[in-house]
């Protein structure tokens, strides 16, 4: 890549036709990521020095607000034109991000055509695999020869977004089929596309989610699919690039709602002070709330601590231990839902191998807070005579919290899916202060009933 000196010195030096030759000869993703380092004077240059196609495919890989500042100084001619050099989904992305009303001024310096191929991909839902597809791709007739079919090619390929595969659709546009392009080129010239042809393909609808859309192309590990209408019309493809984009915002979203926030529409960087604290505001009630919860269980069993203080002691281990597995246990779950390693149908088996797992590690979470009991007995009266008491009830009280915390915290996601809820909106703190509460309660429920007559 470019050094950002060697790009300053070529500019104050006048060196133009260089530094487009430089340019040229480099990656458009690096590129994109020397432009977001340079002033804007200096990317506006640059663009302009710049074959159209090659600034297109430059212009694509930059965030949505260096596209907009790069716009508004390139003037009407130069916008225009790079706009008309876009791939259509990624226009449309574009203009989905940017204020409605700097989206009709960019809108209108489109031809015709491509401004009603870009008001039809924004017609469709925000969300909908519509917005992703791009309606440039090939379509064939099953009765061509191979010979015709490599002639389109030659003819129309630089027209589509990829050529890896070409469409089959009948007199209607309806999709018939799908051919590889390596079968066309092992394929005789004489031969006939429908000898090609197994009848066997998968096509997305257009008004579908785009997060079925990821689930499909990790399913088919295909770098392309169809995208029909109800009628099975052929409309356009979408290409895994964008998916990956899908799935890295779904992802996002998923991490930010697990560590008990809302989710972000703009980077964090570029999203407000005040809108950040809107977005955390809701769940940090929430949880505060909640956490009055486990103030109001210590009120209750107040007369408990106050004949047995040493028992406020194990509180914070207690309550932590449970809501560590319930964090644990939630965040396995939620995840394993995104990508579809679990069903609703696998409730039981969840809850299960949570139960026992729940079990195990309050087991050994208990015989660690049993001897740290024992051993400090020892040496220190802090205890006093009733230690082995209070050493089986810290044991038996781990036992519960955590089994009830690992069970809690993997039905919760599932009970959400159920209810057609985002499963990741049981944050790992939600489910770790719902346990809070129901750990305490079951500690000093324990303590009652082992320690009745000695201590309390």
């Amino acid at each position: 890549m470019l050094a950002i000196e060697t790009v300053h010195s070529m500019v104050v030096g006048r060196e133009l036709h260089a530094l487009r030759d430089a340019i040229i000869d480099s990656a458009p993703a690096e590129v994109a990521e020397l432009l977001s380092l340079l002033s804007t004077e200096e990317r506006v240059l640059i663009f302009r020095i710049l074959p159209r196609e090659f600034a297109a495919e430059i212009f694509a890989e930059l965030d949505v607000d260096l596209q907009s500042t790069l716009l508004s100084g390139l003037g009407d001619r130069h916008t225009a034109r790079l706009l008309d050099e876009m791939a259509a989904d990624d226009r449309t992305a574009l203009l989905e991000e940017i204020p409605a009303e700097a989206a009709r001024k960019l809108l209108a310096l489109l031809p015709k055509e491509e401004r009603e191929v870009a008001l039809t991909l924004l017609g469709y839902p925000e969300g909908s695999v519509g917005r992703l597809m791009s309606p440039d791709f090939l379509t064939i007739q099953q009765d061509w020869k191979v010979r015709e079919v490599l002639d389109h090619i030659r003819a129309h390929g630089r027209e589509s977004d990829s050529l890896d595969t070409l469409y089959v659709v009948d007199s209607k546009g309806v999709l018939v089929d799908e051919v590889s392009v390596k079968n066309l080129l092992l394929a005789s010239l004489d031969d006939e596309v429908v000898s090609l042809m197994n009848y066997k393909f998968e096509a997305l609808a257009v008004q579908s989610d785009q997060e079925q859309a990821v689930e499909l192309f990790k399913k088919y590990n295909r770098p392309t699919l169809p995208v029909v209408d109800s009628a099975g019309v052929l409309l356009g493809i979408v290409t895994v690039d964008d998916i990956l984009d899908v799935q890295e915002e779904e992802v996002t979203e998923d991490i930010q709602k697990l560590g008990g926030s809302e989710a972000l529409e703009d980077a964090y960087i570029r999203t407000p002070v005040t809108t950040l604290i809107q977005k955390r505001a809701g769940w940090l009630l929430v949880l505060f709330v909640g956490e009055m919860l486990t103030a109001s269980a210590m009120t209750y069993f107040e007369d408990a601590i106050q004949r047995a203080v040493v028992l406020a002691l194990f509180v914070p281990l207690i309550i932590s231990s449970g809501g560590n597995s319930g964090s644990q246990a939630s965040t396995l779950i939620i995840r394993a839902l995104a990508v579809g390693e679990l069903r609703l149908k696998d409730w039981m088996s969840v809850l299960r191998r949570e139960f026992i797992a729940g079990i195990s590690l309050g087991a050994l979470l208990g015989a660690v807070g049993f001897l740290r009991v024992l051993i400090w007995a020892q040496f220190v009266d802090t205890y006093g005579d009733h230690w082995l008491a209070l050493a089986f009830t810290v044991f038996f009280a781990l036992l519960g919290v955590v089994t009830l915390g690992s069970v809690a915290g993997s039905m919760l996601p599932l009970g959400l899916k159920k209810l057609n809820l985002d499963p990741a909106t049981s944050s790992a703190p939600f489910v770790a202060t719902l346990v809070d509460v129901a750990g305490l309660i079951l500690y000093f429920t324990v303590a009652m009933l082992l320690l009745s007559g000695t201590l309390l």
